[in-house]
């Protein structure tokens, strides 16, 4: 395989820092190059590097064997997919991912058969007419993907491409990549997921520090392996040990919630000490179950129980008097105040809890009980007034956590808690999960990581086209029972013609 790009010592700092320590990386035609470790470790440096959006303090960079100093990444064929692809919603799909080539005369037809061309060559059927402020998480993503897979790149770098994805869409994806590879492009993969590293890479790469941990070929590195590489601890260490808990009276009761066409006659229940999974494909409902319990979404019909009473929910607010907490999928938009503080965001749902009788805030109090909740959750930001926009994702989440534990929650959702986390951050918010539990708190863990669901929870009710079709005790948990439950039933229904 052809050399296509080679970083050699690279060295950057960032405001005296040092993100990089000589790192050496290349990438070859044909094949992909997966990029593995911690938040912190250098990955983003890297390839901010390779793309050509930052000059490296010293070291070198080559394309096709010749140096290149900094330049456009779009000049030297590399294209980027990462969560940044900035999309404006208020344009359609085909304006959103051929914006670069718009002119003051469009011919409408031909850029909306560009467009679902390259969504269909996706494996996709997204309208490109869609506005795409209208669109689901999961298919704003496909349009990024679609958007830098617009020209013919040599290099492609998927950084995270399918954190909001479906595992049937990232089966999908993996099958473009694999495409990819069989043109002859290079790809460079940067992903926590590391069964799907594996699975898909030729090569992997560990970084720890900032340095360059080791290079292995996929075929001959295991997930233990690969995670010892990243923090210097085994497998075992993802998920704590199940220790026995009790598990206690129902604290939460959903009975028969509908609210529009993703939520459908759903009814559960939790009890104290317990964790409940909520798993299922992408689009099965599940994020809007959890806003209709909390009351960000109107209820068309159905009652919720807490602590055996029925209450009545018309907004946030009602639901966090009475003890119920969510935690957003999507922390940044519904979670924090980003351009806040730490401590402001960790004390704002519950601010009497640190104001004296005449509503005065106690500056000397909140920061004291700021820095409890920082130590609880193994915040490592310790500047309490940084704002929450300079904290890593994992961080962030903390925080999240942290103000609804400074509120007082007793029934916690947690909506995809690990997202976008690296290793040693998914470790400590499973820690905390199960802490809650052993505190008595009733947690419901919504996850499309099927390894989350079955190394935390004492039982997994799986959702599908808006329904509850079903529920897993820990002796039955195995990928194919879960999607068997959870793959819409025509789908289901041909995957059984076919077998048979």
């Amino acid at each position: 395989m052809a050399e296509l790009a080679k970083l050699i010592a690279i060295t950057t700092s960032f405001d005296g820092v040092c993100a990089l320590r000589g790192v050496d990386f290349e990438v070859r035609s044909g094949e992909v190059h997966a990029l593995i470790g911690e938040n912190g470790s250098g990955k983003s440096a890297l390839m901010r590097v390779l793309c050509g959006q930052m000059a490296p303090s010293s070291g070198e960079v080559r394309i096709d064997g010749t140096r290149v100093e900094f330049r456009d990444p779009r000049a030297m064929s590399i294209a980027i997919v990462n969560q940044e692809i900035a999309l404006a919603p208020d344009l359609s799909v085909a304006e959103n991912i051929f914006l670069g080539e718009l002119s003051h005369v469009i011919a409408w037809g031909a850029l909306r058969r560009r467009a679902r061309d390259l969504i269909h060559a996706l494996g996709f059927d997204i309208d490109p007419r869609r506005q795409v402020g209208s669109l689901t998480v999961a298919d704003q993503q496909i349009v990024k993907i679609a958007k830098a897979l617009s020209r013919k790149f040599k290099i492609v770098v998927f950084d995270e491409p399918i954190a909001e994805l479906s595992t049937s869409d990232a089966d999908r994806l993996h099958k473009v990549i694999g495409k990819l590879r069989s043109e002859g492009v290079g790809i460079v993969y940067v992903s926590d997921r590391l069964e799907e590293v594996l699975r898909i890479s030729d090569r992997v790469t560990v970084l720890k520090d900032g340095e360059v941990v080791g290079t292995q070929d996929a075929k001959a590195l295991t997930i233990d392996d690969a995670i010892r590489m990243m923090v210097g601890r085994p497998m075992s260490a993802l998920f704590p040990e199940k220790a026995a808990r009790d598990i206690g009276a129902e604290r939460l009761a959903v009975r028969g919630l509908s609210a529009g066409p993703r939520v459908r006659g759903v009814s559960f229940s939790l009890r104290s000490g317990e964790i409940v999974g909520l798993g299922g494909l992408v689009g099965a409902g599940r994020t809007e179950v959890a806003r209709a319990i909390i009351g960000a979404d109107p209820r068309e019909s159905g009652a919720i129980h807490v602590n055996g009473r029925e209450i009545k929910v018309r907004s946030p607010a009602d639901s966090v008097a009475a003890g119920i907490c969510l935690a957003p999928e999507c922390r940044e938009l519904h979670g924090l105040f980003p351009d806040m503080s730490i401590r402001f965001n960790a004390t704002m749902a519950n601010l009497s809890g640190v104001a004296n009788p005449f509503g005065l805030l106690k500056v000397g109090l909140e920061r004291t009980v700021v820095m409890d909740l920082g130590r609880t959750l193994r915040l490592r930001e310790s500047r309490i007034d940084a704002s929450v926009s300079s904290l890593s994702a994992g961080d962030q989440q903390k925080v999240v956590l942290a103000k609804w534990l400074h509120a007082g929650g007793e029934i916690f959702i947690l909506d995809e808690p690990t997202r976008g986390l690296d290793v040693a951050d998914k470790s400590d918010i499973h820690a905390f999960i199960i802490k809650l539990a052993e505190a008595g708190k009733a947690v419901l863990v919504i996850s499309s990581e099927h390894r989350e669901l079955f190394g935390l929870c004492d039982r997994v009710l799986v959702m599908g086209e808006g329904q509850l079709r079903g529920e897993l005790q820990p002796r039955d948990y195995s990928e194919e029972k879960l999607l068997s439950l959870a793959l819409p039933r025509q789908a289901f229904q041909q995957q059984g013609e076919t077998r048979s």
